[in-house]
């Protein structure tokens, strides 16, 4: 397992420019990006349609391509990762419900398809549309709750990464899902 440190310096670099530190940096944080997406993928339906592989691809091609974020440490990289996910299987499961309501209708054979639960993509976007509603009044329990939930950082990682204390982040974390739980069982 690499030092945070010598991730946080690769990250450094390839902010700087470096492109070789990306090549370095990539084989050093891929089983953190599978744990993520493995993570993610616990929480669908166990006949989803994508591959956790597939998911880690996603997030990897679209971290390559952040050519303006200014890297702080290991813990904004995979706060970043995780809300690159999190987006893509809402995407995901919002482009799977316009299917399912006739959108882009192609005929398939019973043996090629595979269901998603209904159920478990409108949680999803429940969660979603909640989370952008808490975003609204709240930016920062909001990104609490995607750091902690969805992109499994620790209350000090994410302290870290929102420059706040432990104690605040607790604090937020434990409102948010008060008000998320709420939010989306009423």
């Amino acid at each position: 397992m690499p030092a945070p440190s010598e991730i946080t310096g690769l990250l450094i670099a390839w902010s700087d420019g470096d492109q070789a530190a990306l090549e370095r940096l990539l084989p050093l944080v891929e089983r953190e990006l599978h744990r993520l997406a493995r993570r993610y993928m616990r929480r669908e339906n166990p006949g989803h349609t994508l591959q956790t592989t597939a998911l880690v691809n996603e997030a990897y091609l679209k971290l390559c391509d952040q050519t303006r974020v200014r890297w702080q440490n290991r813990a904004h990289f995979f706060a970043i990762a995780a809300r690159i996910m999190r987006r893509f299987l809402t995407n995901y499961a919002r482009d799977r419900r316009r299917d399912k309501r006739g959108g882009g209708a192609v005929q398939v054979s019973l043996s090629e398809v595979t269901v998603m639960s209904e159920e478990r993509s409108a949680e999803l976007l429940a969660l979603d549309e909640a989370l952008e509603r808490l975003a609204e009044f709240d930016p920062r329990k909001a990104s609490v709750v995607e750091l902690r939930h969805f992109g499994g950082l620790t209350a000090a990682e994410t302290a870290e990464v929102l420059g706040v204390s432990v104690v605040t982040v607790e604090r937020d974390w434990k409102a948010a899902k008060a008000w998320l739980r709420r939010e989306v069982e009423g």
